[in-house]
């Protein structure tokens, strides 16, 4: 009781590092605890309903755990957010995907470049892809990664590079096609 205590006291930063360090799930605790009522609120403020947002405020941490291990955070409550954030946008698009199919060739030949993204465990299939992108163009790669393994927006894609959001959905529309070309002539 008295170490949760003392751990109250302690800043984000300082959570966040002796987490890093011991992996001891109580420091993650404090922080949840801390901005479970801001998630909730802005989970709800984009999903609009309570139920959605609890079970997204829970998904966030779940997947926090060992996602922030691969991050360089400085400011925990600012990355939070924007994770967060894209959390609930990759949901709105989710439900919004399932209401507009449109069953053209294009999307169905960029589902199999998705899937080889998602799919880390297989690390030959990763290290090709890893090559393969290493090749695209250079605006092409950096959009890739950035909405792919970052989890950004289009609009956090923008923001940091400076390209308009008309370029940045044609820079992953190319960047997933020259991937499965590539990645097609690589795995055969």
């Amino acid at each position: 009781m008295k170490k949760r205590l003392l751990l109250q006291t302690y800043k984000d930063q300082e959570l966040l590092n002796k987490y890093k360090e011991t992996l001891d799930s109580e420091y993650f605790g404090i922080l949840y605890s801390r901005y479970i009522p801001l998630l909730y609120g802005l989970c709800l403020k984009y999903l609009k309903d309570e139920y959605k947002a609890q079970d997204a405020v829970m998904q966030i941490f779940e997947n926090l755990h060992t996602k922030i291990l691969n991050f360089n955070v400085d400011n925990f409550k600012s990355w939070l957010y924007k994770v967060s954030k894209n959390h609930c946008l990759q949901q709105l698009r989710a439900v919004n995907k399932e209401i507009k199919v449109d069953f053209n060739l294009d999307i169905m030949e960029s589902e199999d470049v998705l899937h080889l993204l998602d799919e880390k465990d297989d690390n030959k299939k990763y290290l090709i892809l890893e090559e393969c992108i290493s090749k695209l163009p250079e605006p092409q790669k950096v959009s890739i990664v950035l909405f792919f393994f970052n989890e950004k927006s289009y609009m956090d894609i923008c923001d940091a590079t400076q390209y308009s959001l008309k370029s940045v959905k044609s820079y992953i529309q190319n960047g997933k096609r020259n991937l499965k070309l590539c990645l097609e002539k690589k795995l055969k």
